[in-house]
């Protein structure tokens, strides 16, 4: 009986593989812990994405194999490009699809809205380290040694803790406190539930026409930061939302103290300007249509609320 690989136990991983197991699907869920979730269909084995061999010996046999495991944030250019070429080692030696989950780095800065035919003219590390590995990918496709896909989402929102808006802006907001955001918190911004991420990923992987291309998520919203914030902090009853910019030279001097700061500088472009991704092929193509955004605010907060 046929399976699937999901890697990652983060904010996609957990509802990609659950989603895949309430479809009826069994899946193997690799982590490095060993965690993962809990459902009778899942089968959770601890284990190195980074291992070829390994990765190999766990994928045969499987329909797909649906990546959505990233290393830290601080060292993606050194982790990135092993875990890369692991995965489409493994799919090769097997023939599994290939699903990778991405993001927009690889573009660069772009004006205009984003949509999936344009170049990866990424120059930042992480930037091009998220391109090489679609590009790699991409080759294999085109040499007909694998069948690979990426869906790409912007900034996460969701239950858990699902990326820079949660840790700068959401628990400061909620504890009733100035929050800082890095970039303009008036600038129009994607934004993509997790559950509708796993969702993408899901299809994706269930349509022939999906190998050889990028898809973007269906955004819930794209709002800016501050109306996004407002309409949480009113749902929360929350005090109204107070929102300091953090500019280049903020993030220079704080990072002087805390490394992190360092890492968002080469994609503080993404925060300054209009970052609004297009996602009409993959409604089209796919079937996937976005949450509403007062079901997505709601699970947030409830997510938020139990962390």
């Amino acid at each position: 009986m046929s399976f699937v690989v999901v890697t990652g136990a983060g904010a996609a991983g957990m509802p990609t593989a659950r989603q895949f197991a309430e479809s009826g699907e069994r899946v193997r869920q690799i982590t490095r812990s060993g965690r993962g979730v809990d459902h009778p269909l899942v089968e959770l084995v601890a284990a190195d994405v980074n291992d070829a061999d390994r990765l190999t010996e766990l994928t045969a046999g499987a329909r797909v194999l649906v990546n959505c495991a990233v290393p830290a944030y601080d060292r993606w250019a050194v982790e990135i490009p092993r875990m890369a070429t692991a995965l489409l080692t493994a799919v090769e030696r097997t023939g599994a699809g290939y699903v990778m989950l991405g993001n927009s780095y690889g573009y660069g800065q772009v004006d205009g809205l984003l949509t999936e035919d344009l170049p990866m003219a990424a120059t930042g590390v992480k930037g091009r380290a998220r391109a090489m590995m679609w590009l790699d990918a991409l080759a294999a496709q085109n040499a007909g040694r694998a069948q690979v896909t990426e869906v790409r989402s912007g900034a996460f929102l969701g239950p858990g803790p699902v990326g820079a808006y949660a840790m700068f802006v959401l628990a400061p907001v909620l504890a009733g406190e100035v929050a800082s955001y890095p970039g303009d918190p008036d600038a129009p911004h994607s934004w993509h539930y997790t559950e509708d991420i796993a969702r993408t990923l899901v299809a994706a992987s269930r349509n022939d026409r999906a190998w050889g291309h990028a898809w973007h998520v269906p955004a819930t919203s794209s709002l800016p930061v501050r109306e996004l914030t407002e309409r949480l902090a009113d749902l929360a009853g929350a005090p109204t939302p107070q929102i300091n910019r953090l500019h280049r030279d903020d993030l220079v001097s704080l990072a002087r103290q805390q490394p992190l700061f360092a890492e968002l500088l080469e994609v503080l472009h993404s925060n300054e300007h209009p970052h609004v991704l297009d996602s009409a092929r993959t409604e089209e193509v796919l079937g996937v249509k976005a949450t509403p955004l007062e079901t997505v605010l709601q699970a947030t907060l409830a997510g938020a609320v139990d962390a």
